[in-house]
């Protein structure tokens, strides 16, 4: 099965087609499509060259086989007319009827690549593996994207230093007035 998910561009995101891949083999993203005059579909490749592997979550590939298992035939596993990818205003217009339904508003489809990235961002991925993920062509473009979601070097120091309180502490200790144990700890390095 190709797949592109939530890191796709908005006339990206449902053009999954459904493959067979070796188990070795990391699901790709298909090539785009796009409407030409009269109706047409013209499948080639995303903007600037940007085809990649995007590993999926195994949650992903699961309700994606459930869709499958549920009856679906056919190439695309979301379909317009005629078995082809569908239109990006009928994405669109699937993605408002659905948030309709949630009871939500004012979320863009295209903001689940943001939230994709900021996710892999919080998980502790790095700019090389979210630029690769998103398919942007230069490390420059995600960080001036996403920059401020990386924790800087006072926020990684805060946390190092918090997990090294609650080992010695336990979680509750410094509240529950465990100090003195502290001094103990460290008399032994102290000038």
């Amino acid at each position: 099965m190709r797949v592109r998910w939530a890191s796709a561009r908005r006339g990206r995101r449902l053009e999954v087609r459904r493959r067979r891949l070796p188990p070795s083999s990391a699901p790709r993203p298909s090539p785009g499509a796009a409407r030409r005059g009269g109706g047409q579909v013209e499948i080639r490749l995303p903007k600037y060259g940007s085809e990649r592997d995007v590993p999926p979550p195994d949650e992903l590939l699961a309700v994606l086989s459930r869709h499958v298992d549920l009856g679906h035939r056919g190439d695309w596993l979301f379909a317009g007319g005629e078995d082809n990818p569908p239109h990006q205003n009928t994405v669109g217009y699937w993605w408002r009827k659905t948030l309709a339904a949630a009871g939500q508003e004012g979320i863009r489809l295209h903001d689940l690549r943001h939230f994709y990235a900021s996710g892999l961002i919080a998980a502790g991925c790095d700019v090389v593996t979210v630029q690769r993920a998103l398919g942007h062509a230069k490390a420059g473009t995600t960080l001036e994207t996403y920059s401020h979601l990386w924790p800087s070097a006072e926020d990684k120091t805060r946390r190092a230093a918090n997990a090294l309180v609650e080992e010695v502490l336990g979680p509750d200790g410094a509240r529950r007035g465990q100090v003195g144990r502290i001094r103990r700890l460290t008399c032994g390095f102290t000038r």
